[in-house]
């Protein structure tokens, strides 16, 4: 056996106790062949800091709101790239709102954010392990948690109604949310979305996967607002 070997060898018994104790070490082995395959040829975006990261990702969104994009990344050449692997340099959890598209309001391209979108940006247990594999299994340095100025979710949820279908499961994970800034001075949809964020920023934070790349210096999560008059995010956690 070769060198390289031995190292995947190493790292595979590294991560057979935490699989073990999620009931998934029979799928270890898999896991790890996902993320060698993940990985492929693309610069690693471990190479980036977590603030590097975030430094990278505001000043695209400056680009954007000056109405000056670059439009990286979104050559022939970088599918090409992309074609064997990724390493996203951050990763997003928004609304998915057609008007908070984060590859566009960040000025990015293909590979760049590993994009997890849902009403509301709640993190439920499925966007919450969507998350988990990118910081976890592709290394991104960075998590944002973004909502939107007048969300449609969130206007949902302060209104508390009945809804039509399954429309209202997202309104359940926002509720606790507007809760806490109930009777609060200001607009009570704007006071829950910056609520809401900072909600589901500490949902994501209950993941001990999210915590130990947190706390080793590996990953900065922030959480943050977008506008929808202007198209600037202003960070709030």
């Amino acid at each position: 056996m070769d060198y390289s070997n031995r190292s995947i060898d190493r790292r595979h018994l590294l991560r057979l106790g935490w699989y073990s104790a999620l009931g998934l070490a029979t799928v270890g082995p898999l896991l790890e062949a996902t993320k060698s395959a993940a990985a492929g040829s693309v610069p690693a975006s471990s190479s980036l800091s977590p603030e590097a990261a975030l430094d990278r990702l505001l000043a695209g969104n400056q680009r954007f709101t000056r109405h000056d994009p670059q439009h990286p990344d979104q050559s022939e050449g970088r599918v090409l790239e992309l074609a064997q692997g990724q390493h996203p340099f951050a990763t997003v959890l928004s609304c998915a709102d057609s008007r908070v598209a984060a590859e566009i309001v960040f000025d990015q391209g293909l590979g760049d954010i590993f994009d997890v979108r849902v009403a509301g940006n709640i993190a439920t247990p499925e966007v919450v392990g969507s998350i988990e594999y990118a910081v976890e299994l592709l290394g991104t340095p960075l998590l944002m948690i973004l909502g939107h100025e007048r969300c449609g979710a969130v206007t949902a949820a302060v209104e508390n109604g009945p809804l039509p279908g399954e429309i209202g499961t997202f309104v359940e994970a926002i509720l606790p949310a507007v809760k806490q800034v109930k009777g609060m001075p200001g607009d009570e949809v704007d006071n829950a979305v910056s609520a809401n964020v900072r909600y589901q920023v500490e949902q994501v934070m209950r993941s001990q996967l999210i915590r130990d790349r947190q706390q080793s210096g590996q990953l900065q999560v922030v959480g943050a607002r977008y506008d929808l008059d202007t198209g600037l995010v202003t960070l709030i956690t």
